[in-house]
């Protein structure tokens, strides 16, 4: 048997779980990625690999065989997945569904073995995996009762056959062995991090079918008994039953939360738009912390960046527009978490939001600021309000956003000199520009724009502060007199009417600052920031999501062309700026359709479409969206499942709907 080398794979595929874990997958079935209790910690598995030894065969790894043929697909309307794997050497066909329980966090993996050959197969199943720890890389392994149990300090990951017995196992060693299908009864209890197990499956004769259950249970270190017990407890559960009441639960989740009222697809193209927006329903069910409201970018972990980075983090930014999404989808309630109890949460003292976090609030490793990730987090508040219509939604929520928002002024009055209550001294202006970069003694940077790639001042942070004074001044109006009759009457009247005078006088200075230095005569169009003064993408967030400027402003029809002229490329994708390097210059999804929300703003549904039908038709064979799509390939690339890009997707989805344009 020819075999492929066996290597980490870190682009994912399809993903699975329920309401505390997540499972990640290749193309080709193989598990990447296991998460518990939150949705970005722990992740458990370095590697997963399984395989079958037939008729005394070297190992035949189900991922990595030249002779294996995949097709991979999901049960309909869910998060099952299924990998079909059939080795054309021994006509053996491998049906592989895994899915996580509802009510147990448990994953299961049933495998089918059908000999579809004239030959009987004698065949064994082996699994071997190696799990990661944050202590000391001290991880232990103790065969147990139908499986192996792998465990730290602080958690165990067992890995078990409902009904058939171990065949052989070896804890220490078999990393070489393995590979011609040899492991030997060594240790039944031992110090390392990577053990193998098997499992006989006997002669499957031509035409029979064999069927072996494998279930992955995560759980605390505790007393070995009571370890025990649970595995014995989950041997127990009627796996056939579950199957299908997770499909149910699943089809009944998607039923639930298409507020768009999308019906079956008339032809191919109205069939990716279904599945897409389908998809996306299904995926954010998964991106959320239960308990904080918490939001991750992706569930998606490369530890060394050679495929992609580590996106398993709660951006506030990008959880912003994830949340407006979900709102659409009438996920009202973890929308108010995340506002409610994540943000609350993870608010500095000064008012601002860092770069990033974990879903339980705690802070993640960060190498700057962003200004929008501040901005946004107000301007959300009120984007939910508008579909929910909660003044005790925005009174709960009142102070934080008034504490965010006198760190914006903080912002503007350090970085620009520009104040609520006096008029600006262009000179001086930009005499503090220039010397901002060096100031010393500052306690922030000056702000990464929001591709976090370069400090300085951006257009698009500038917007999203411009959009955030405009949702306190619309969270003001909506609260009405009642804001000033809560919390032991804090806020008063005149109080309240002196910073709206102040942000509506901080709203015109930004707007004249932007086009005294963001507006280049000679380019006619706006620049992304004050230094290299580049066409971006980004530059569009200023018309939309944040109304800073109108859409056929004769500066921004000038604006919009020249990026048509520096960022469409070849395929019709957009990249975010001009001459950018990162993954090729590859174009984004969510680039397409910020320029379709703009020609929906216009009234061009005809170029809308066309920008729109670009992420339509470069979606993955699963239908989710990556965070770029590849120049070459027209497949997604480096993250995939990212719930920005979806997020957009139903943004736009929803505009689209009610402009008629499908």
């Amino acid at each position: 048997m020819v075999k492929e080398k066996m290597e980490n794979k870190y682009l994912n595929e399809a993903i699975i779980g329920n309401k505390n874990m997540i499972a990640t997958f290749t193309s080709k079935g193989e598990l990447q990625r296991l998460y518990f209790p939150s949705k970005d910690n722990k992740q458990y598995i370095n590697f997963f690999h399984t395989g079958v030894k037939i008729n005394n065969s070297d190992l035949i790894y189900l991922q990595n065989d030249i002779n294996n043929v995949y097709k991979q697909y999901y049960d309909t309307d869910t998060n099952v997945l299924n990998t079909e794997i059939t080795n054309t050497y021994f006509n053996l066909k491998i049906v592989q569904t895994d899915f996580i329980m509802i009510k147990e966090n448990v994953l299961v993996k049933k495998y089918i073995f059908l000999n579809d050959g004239k030959i009987d197969l004698d065949t064994k199943f082996y699994i071997h995996s190696e799990l990661l720890s944050d202590q000391n890389n001290q991880v232990g392994c103790k065969i147990v009762d139908g499986g192996m149990m792998q465990y730290a300090h602080d958690f165990s990951v067992s890995t078990f056959a409902k009904e058939h017995k171990l065949c052989s196992h070896q804890i220490n060693g078999s990393k070489e062995t393995i590979k011609r299908g040899e492991i030997q009864d060594k240790d039944y209890i031992g110090m390392s991090k990577d053990s193998s197990i098997s499992y006989d499956l006997g002669i499957i004769k031509p035409q029979e079918k064999k069927i072996l259950e494998i279930c992955i249970l995560i759980d605390e270190n505790r007393n070995l008994s009571d370890m025990e017990d649970e595995i014995d407890r989950v041997t127990k559960i009627d796996l056939d039953k579950e199957y299908t009441s997770t499909k149910s639960y699943w089809r009944k989740y998607v039923k639930a939360h298409n507020s768009l009222g999308l019906k079956e697809a008339k032809n191919s193209y109205e069939e990716r738009i279904l599945e897409i927006y389908k998809r996306s329903i299904l995926l954010f069910s998964l991106l959320a912390n239960q308990e904080t409201g918490g939001i991750i970018a992706s569930p998606e972990i490369d530890e060394n960046f050679t495929k992609c980075g580590r996106y398993a983090y709660c951006w506030p930014r990008d959880a912003v527009f994830i949340t407006k999404a979900m709102d659409i989808l009438n996920m009202e309630k973890e929308t108010e978490k995340f506002y409610k109890v994540f943000c609350k949460k993870t608010q500095s003292k000064n008012g601002m939001w860092e770069q990033r976090f974990y879903t339980d609030g705690k802070l993640a490793p960060c190498w700057g600021y962003q200004i929008d990730e501040t901005a946004s987090v107000v301007y959300g508040v009120y984007e939910h309000y508008k579909y929910t219509k909660s003044e005790k939604f925005l009174k709960d929520n009142l102070k934080m956003c008034e504490k965010a928002i006198d760190f914006l002024k903080k912002y503007l009055k350090d970085w620009l000199n520009i104040e609520g209550t006096e008029e600006r001294d262009k000179d001086k202006v930009q005499e503090e520009i220039e010397n901002s970069v060096n100031r010393q003694g500052h306690k922030y940077h000056i702000s990464y724009d929001l591709w976090e790639m370069n400090e300085g001042i951006h257009l698009y942070s500038l917007a999203s502060i411009y959009s955030a004074f405009d949702s306190i001044l619309n969270i003001y109006k909506a609260l009405g007199k009642n804001v000033s009759e809560f919390e032991n009457n804090r806020l008063k009247e005149e109080k309240i009417q002196k910073n709206k005078r102040t942000i509506e006088n901080l709203q015109t200075q930004l707007k004249k600052y932007i086009n005294e230095n963001l507006y280049d005569e000679e380019k006619k169009s706006y620049v992304r920031n004050t230094e290299d003064r580049k066409m971006d993408i980004s530059i569009l967030g200023a018309i939309t999501p944040f109304n800073m400027f109108k859409p056929k402003e004769k500066k921004i029809r000038n604006t919009v062309e020249r990026i048509n002229m520096s960022l469409r490329t070849y395929t019709g994708g957009y990249q975010r700026f001009e001459q950018d390097n990162y993954m090729y210059g590859n174009p984004w999804p969510i680039a397409n359709l910020w320029m379709t929300l703009y020609y929906l703003e216009t009234g061009e549904k005809k170029k809308a479409k066309e920008t729109f039908d670009f992420v339509v038709k470069t979606a993955g064979k699963h239908y989710l969206l990556g965070e770029q799509v590849d120049n070459s390939t027209l497949k997604p690339n480096w993250v995939i499942g990212l719930g920005w890009s979806h997020a957009m997707f139903i943004i736009v989805l929803e505009k689209l709907y009610k402009n008629n344009l499908k």
